[in-house]
C-alpha cells in the first residue's frame, strides 16, 4: 500500500472583488494525499519546496468567463518542487523541477506541459521561482525579443526591484544601456542603484509630477520602456517617449484591483512619436527557454547578475505574501518556502 501523508493547502474561499483579503484564502489542514501515482497515469507527484507569489495570481482567483480556479480548489502558481513519483517518461524521482503547480505540500501534476526538469543545481533551487523561472524569462523575453535593444538606448523599468524589473535593468546595463528604475520606497532605491547598477532610480511617491520627474532623469527622452505599472505611470511615459520608441507592455499592476480600471489620456503620443507598444506572455516562447537558461546561468557564474529574494516561510504565510505585493511590502521576488527538502 502506498503511503499516505497528511497535505496542507491553501484554497480559493470564494471568488475575489475589489481589494483582495486574506479571508479570501483558507488553510486546509485535513486533507490527505497517497505518495504514488495512479496506474494507467501519465501524471507526476512533486513535493512542493518553494512557491512564487506573482500579481498574476490573483486574476486567477477573480470571476471571469472561464475562471482557472474555482472556490474551493487549491490556488495554483509556479513553483519548485522534488518528483516523489511519475508515470511520465520525462520525470524520474529524484529531478527538481519547475513549473506549475498547487499551493500545497503535495501536488499530482496531470498536465506536464507547463513543467520543466531543473538542469542547474548548482544555484540556489529558490532562483527557478523567480530568476530562472517565469521572472527571469519574462524578463529576459520583454527585453530582448519585444523591446529590440540597442546599445546607449535610454532604459525606463517601472516596479524596477520585483521579480521582473531587477532582471530588466540589468540586462539593459549589460547591453550599454542607460538605465532608470522606479520604486515605492527609499529603501527599494537604494537597492537599484547600489546592488543593481541602475543608473538613476526615484520614489514615485515622492513626486508630485511624475512627467517632470522622468522629463529631469531622461532629459532626451526614453526609447525603451518596460511597462510593470500602468495608470498615471503610463500616462507621464508617453509624454517623455522618444521617437519610434518602444514599449513592453509586461504587467499593469496599479490596475489589478481596481472595479473601474484607470483610462489612458496621453494615447495620441503612440501615433505622433510613431510607437510601437506590445503586450507579451512568456509562454509564447517557449521554445527560447533553454537559450534563456543558458544565458542566464552563466551570467550568475560570472557574477555579472544579482538577484534579491524575499522569502516567507510556511504555506500558511502563503496569503499574507501574496497580498504584500500590492501594498509593496516585499523587497525584491517574493516567494514562500515550503521544505528546503
Amino acid at each position: 500500500m502506498a503511503e499516505v501523508r497528511a497535505n496542507k493547502k491553501v484554497v480559493l474561499k470564494d471568488f475575489i472583488t475589489g481589494f483582495p483579503k486574506e479571508s479570501d484564502m483558507e488553510i486546509v489542514t485535513t486533507d490527505t494525499v497517497r505518495l504514488k501515482v495512479p496506474e494507467g497515469s501519465k501524471a507526476v507527484l512533486l513535493k512542493n519546496m518553494y512557491l512564487s507569489c506573482d500579481p498574476y495570481t490573483l486574476w486567477r482567483m477573480r470571476k471571469h468567463d472561464e475562471p482557472p480556479s474555482v472556490p474551493g480548489s487549491v490556488i495554483t502558481g509556479f513553483g519548485v518542487g522534488k518528483v516523489v513519483d511519475s508515470r511520465h517518461p520525462d520525470f524520474k524521482v529524484g529531478d527538481f523541477v519547475w513549473g506549475m503547480t498547487g499551493w500545497e505540500e503535495y501536488s499530482l501534476i496531470t498536465e506536464t506541459e507547463m513543467l520543466f526538469k531543473i538542469r542547474y543545481t548548482d544555484v540556489p533551487l529558490s532562483y527557478y521561482t523567480g530568476l530562472l523561472g517565469m521572472a527571469g524569462f519574462t524578463a529576459y523575453i520583454g527585453f530582448h525579443e519585444i523591446s529590440s535593444p540597442k546599445k546607449g538606448e535610454f532604459v525606463f523599468v517601472s516596479a524596477a526591484s520585483g521579480a521582473v524589473g531587477q532582471l530588466v535593468g540589468q540586462l539593459a546595463k549589460l547591453m550599454g544601456c542607460y538605465v532608470v528604475g522606479s520604486a515605492g520606497s527609499d529603501e527599494k532605491v537604494n537597492l537599484l542603484k547600489n546592488k543593481f547598477g541602475f543608473d538613476e532610480a526615484f520614489n514615485y511617491k515622492k513626486e508630485p509630477d511624475l512627467s517632470a520627474a522622468l522629463k529631469r532623469l531622461f532629459p532626451e527622452g526614453i526609447d525603451i520602456y518596460f511597462e510593470n505599472v500602468g495608470g498615471p505611470m503610463l500616462d507621464a511615459v508617453l509624454i517623455n517617449m522618444r521617437t519610434h520608441g518602444r514599449i513592453a507592455g509586461c504587467g499593469m499592476i496599479s490596475q489589478y484591483n481596481l472595479e473601474k480600471p484607470e483610462g489612458v489620456h496621453n494615447s495620441l503620443y503612440l501615433v505622433t512619436k510613431r510607437i510601437r507598444m506590445e503586450g507579451f506572455l512568456f509562454s509564447d516562447f517557449f521554445h527560447k527557454y533553454h537559450q534563456f537558461e543558458e544565458i542566464i546561468g552563466e551570467y550568475i557564474k560570472d557574477g555579472k547578475i544579482t538577484y534579491v529574494e524575499d522569502k516567507a516561510e510556511g504555506l500558511e504565510n502563503a496569503p499574507a505574501a501574496l497580498l504584500g505585493l500590492f501594498g509593496g511590502r516585499n523587497v525584491g521576488k517574493q516567494l514562500v518556502v515550503i521544505s528546503h527538502e
